[in-house]
């Protein structure tokens, strides 16, 4: 199993930076970040410092969107990176949260969704693609190679992300829907001709290592990561918008905690003392991250191994980032990976 960081990228750049090289000591594999113009810097001029200043680390959003930027600007910033560090780049990219909402825009559909992915990969890697109707390729790019990950949660993504995508990406970390969803994901590439083992399968939720099991550890813990809860849940509510309650085409584990959810403050986005995730249950928190002693990470990244995944990162939006960086490299990378 590999593993991953996930990171906000506020201010100073510098802090972000040095977060990824102290991962990579670590045996983390991936740096990603979030990718929400508004919300925070410019991901792409700060993966230039982090692969600059790490050796091995492949960089990339979780998640990107195809309306931030042209399908072109996209695929040359990726091709830019990659021939100046040695292809160690990943496209992360779903329908757009906060990149879009923050801006006043709705998130795009699926069908736009599907076309960007094959475009920009293409593009990326020196082939022609279509552009708006016209046929656009990247003269300068040799043995350029971009991997395309989707992000998804509903019946429609899922079957989208297994007949395109070159990676899978579930923000959670319960087994039962990571079981769920990996199944539907396989099951679509299986249906497109595709070798179902082929899609990398990564899932990402935070982590939390305490010291010990007691209440009061895996309290702080609990809300430190409930933010988690109503990140996902912005998510979930369109899942229910879109197929209503108890439809069956999405699981009841998945859908049935929003039902007290008031609404969502993108100010606070991914933070810990978010306000309005006080609707997420302790139950939800433990199901959906991964708390308590390096133990009890190593056992549920076992299950999570057992059901394909391939990579686990691990979102570092809390007050030990540091000590968690370093307790997944002492005790938690090395049992998974040994």
């Amino acid at each position: 199993m590999d593993f991953g960081l996930v990171l906000q990228t506020d201010p100073p750049a510098s802090a972000v930076i040095s977060l990824m090289r102290r991962a990579e000591r670590n045996g983390f594999r991936h740096g990603w970040t979030f990718d929400s113009a508004v919300l925070w810097q410019e991901p792409f001029v700060i993966y230039s410092s982090i692969l600059e200043h790490t050796d091995r680390l492949i960089v990339g959003p979780m998640v990107t969107n195809p309306g931030t930027r042209t399908w072109e600007v996209t695929a040359s910033t990726f091709a830019t990176l990659n021939d100046m560090y040695g292809n160690r780049t990943v496209c992360g990219i779903g329908r757009g949260d906060s990149a879009m909402r923050v801006a006043g825009r709705a998130p795009h559909t699926l069908a736009r969704l599907g076309e960007a992915i094959d475009v920009i990969r293409d593009l990326a890697e020196g082939r022609e693609a279509e552009v708006d109707g016209s046929p656009v390729r990247i003269p300068w790019i040799k043995d350029g190679r971009l991997p395309v990950w989707m992000a998804a949660y509903g019946p429609k993504a899922l079957a989208l992300a297994g007949r395109k995508a070159d990676g899978f990406i579930l923000q959670l970390a319960d087994p039962y829907l990571t079981e769920w969803m990996v199944k539907a994901v396989r099951d679509a590439a299986a249906e497109a001709g595709r070798d179902p083992d082929a899609v990398t399968i990564c899932v990402a939720a935070p982590a939390y290592v305490t010291d010990d099991d007691s209440p009061e550890a895996l309290a702080h813990a609990r809300d430190q990561c409930r933010w988690f809860g109503g990140m996902v849940g912005n998510h979930v509510a369109d899942l229910v918008a879109r197929y209503g309650e108890h439809s069956g085409l999405v699981p009841d584990e998945l859908t049935a905690y929003i039902k007290d959810r008031q609404g969502y403050d993108y100010s606070h986005h991914g933070r810990a003392g978010n306000p309005d995730t006080a609707f997420v249950p302790d139950t939800i928190v433990d199901r959906f991250c991964l708390l308590g002693p390096a133990a009890a990470h190593v056992e549920r990244l076992r299950h999570l191994k057992a059901l394909g995944v391939d990579q686990f990162a691990v979102y570092n939006m809390h007050d030990a980032r540091e000590a968690t960086i370093d307790a997944y490299g002492s005790a938690v990378i090395p049992a998974l990976t040994g």
